[in-house]
């Protein structure tokens, strides 16, 4: 544990405290009286409400959609599994200020639900809740549709033959299993969006604001670092006291899964019923996924004059403005070799970590560990999550406050960007391997091990084989949200290397057709980027290896 609690401790607690300490510390006296002051504004209250209540009604309505998915991604084999499996998960590795934007072309003023049927969906919660779903729906699939393919369908195929029926044999077999997938999951789409900023701020308008937006205002509008300090600290418990009774849930209803090559589960749909399943997850997909990202791309060939390039050729050009340093087609070369090293970090800290939360199941008790010692372990498990569900607002302009003295002085340094960006990856590297080494038979490491194998090739042998899918899933993961990152890397990427998302957002903020359209471009070519780059990926999930996550 030693490494990824120094990594958060200098790179997230250290910058989020300070912010703190600026905000309710005062000559000296800390001003704990302001939170009651702070909180008992009505104003503070509805955002605290429609913070909470959209986040669950977000995750509720993610994975009613998106569950079937996941069982058509773990159960059938179909020409372009691999192209669609990409498909789904590039609106996930997008900025969110894109997916706000992309919704805001297809249900907004001007958009294409306005211009057939004159519907708008702006300003109103219904396109929040819909831009939520898109933006979340790889996260289900991924990481529940990984685990359920893995699972032997033999075990739901006895409890038939017992006289179970096929709903009783699911709930009472398969549901089990997958409880613990199905709780990281809502709980990853939870603090998504609880902490949505952009897809906020854009559809819901002046309207609509959660703790992230109000933060963001009090901290870059209004420079009120007090009422952002009190409300980091809200945003900071509430997700403490989720990720406990996460851990709970998950402690209880964790069981011992009989894992499979995914291979020896996936088949053709058979019946009327499985077709149908079939045809409404893929009538969902082109629904919610790629008639926004086909908008998207249309409004970056769409100039006044008609379809051309004229929006991809300005890239090349110096910006007049001065805004940016570098031709804007150079933040992909920036954007790719930050994504990169923010991956390997992620994966290293990830890894760590995932190997020490399966300490306290299969080795604390024989070491003669102790409750203190499992509620520790408990306690680092929450903190690996928090990166999720507080503030990006927060750790980025902690970054520019705490890291820019001696030792750490990292603020000119290119490094800084994807330190950031590996904060918000190695919870999903954690998550995404942690369900898998948890279900690893801890005989078969005893085994290993009075065969005379020692700590580390016991891991290599036994561990690692099964865990490998798992792996290049969460460098995947990783790779995916370091190239989206946006509400941290704002504050601290540089004039003259400035990432895709950060680009995308000051064309957006400027007037202008080309710099809108230029906005455009820019999101087509990462959507394009994204996708290559899971392809590659699914290339590699066909070898036959043991474990798919």
């Amino acid at each position: 544990m030693a490494v990824p609690v120094a990594f958060f401790v200098l790179f997230f607690a250290w910058p989020v405290l300070s912010i703190v300490e600026r905000g309710l510390r005062v000559d000296d006296v800390w001003r704990f009286g302001r939170f009651g002051e702070t909180l008992s504004r009505p104003e503070i209250l509805d955002v605290l409400w429609f913070t909470l209540w959209q986040a669950l009604a977000s995750t509720g309505l993610t994975l009613l959609i998106a569950l079937p998915g996941a069982y058509v991604f773990a159960r059938f084999e179909f020409r372009g599994k691999g192209l669609l499996r990409a498909v789904v998960t590039v609106p996930f590795v997008m900025p969110t200020v894109m997916v706000g934007t992309a919704f805001l072309a297809l249900v907004g003023r001007g958009g294409l639900l306005d211009e057939l049927w004159g519907v708008r969906l702006d300003t109103t919660v219904w396109a929040i809740l819909i831009a939520h779903v898109f933006f979340n729906y790889a996260v289900v699939v991924r990481t529940v549709g990984g685990l359920w393919a893995q699972l032997d369908p033999r075990q739901e195929e006895a409890a038939r033959v017992l006289g179970a029926s096929r709903w009783r044999a699911w709930r009472t077999v398969t549901l089990p299993a997958l409880a613990p997938s199905v709780a990281a999951a809502a709980l990853m789409v939870f603090l998504f969006t609880a902490s949505s900023f952009a897809v906020v701020q854009i559809l819901g308008g002046s309207t609509y604001s959660t703790l992230e937006t109000e933060i963001y205002r009090q901290t870059v509008v209004r420079f009120d670092l007090t009422t952002a300090a009190v409300l980091t600290m809200v945003q900071f418990v509430a997700v403490g006291v989720v990720l406990a009774v996460h851990a709970r849930t998950v402690r209880r209803r964790e069981t011992a899964l009989r894992m499979v090559a995914p291979e020896e589960t996936a088949r053709r749909p058979r019946g009327v019923g499985q077709w149908a399943l079939f045809a409404g997850v893929l009538l969902s997909v082109a629904l919610l996924i790629v008639l926004p990202l086909g908008v998207l791309v249309e409004r970056s060939f769409a100039t006044s004059h008609g379809y051309g390039l004229d929006y991809y050729r300005a890239l090349q050009t110096p910006d007049p403005s001065g805004t940016f340093l570098v031709p804007l087609l150079d933040t992909i070369g920036n954007s790719l070799r930050y994504a990169v090293v923010a991956t390997l970090i992620a994966l290293v800290i990830g890894g760590l970590a995932a190997a020490a939360l399966t300490l306290p199941r299969s080795r604390l008790r024989s070491r003669g560990g102790t409750p203190v010692a499992g509620r520790l372990v408990r306690g680092f498990d929450a903190l690996l999550m928090l990166p999720l569900g507080v503030s990006a607002v927060t750790v980025g302009f902690g970054f520019l406050i705490t890291l820019d003295e001696p030792p750490f002085d990292l603020r000119a340094s290119w490094i800084l960007v994807p330190l950031a960006q590996a904060l918000v990856g190695v919870p999903f590297v954690v998550r995404t391997m942690l369900p898998v080494l948890r279900a690893v038979d801890e005989r078969l490491r005893e085994a290993a091990a009075v065969l005379g194998a020692s700590p580390w090739r016991a891991w290599r042998e036994v561990d690692l084989p099964l865990v490998r899918r798992a792996l290049l899933i969460a460098a995947g993961f990783a790779f995916a949200v370091s190239l989206g990152e946006f509400g941290a890397t704002v504050f601290i990427a540089r004039p003259d290397s400035p990432t895709l998302p950060v680009a995308v957002a000051r064309l957006i903020g400027r007037p202008g057709e080309l710099n809108y359209g230029q906005a455009m471009a820019l999101s087509t070519i990462l959507m394009v980027v994204c996708a290559v780059s899971l392809l590659l990926l699914e290339r590699l999930r066909t070898e036959r290896t043991s474990g798919e996550f």
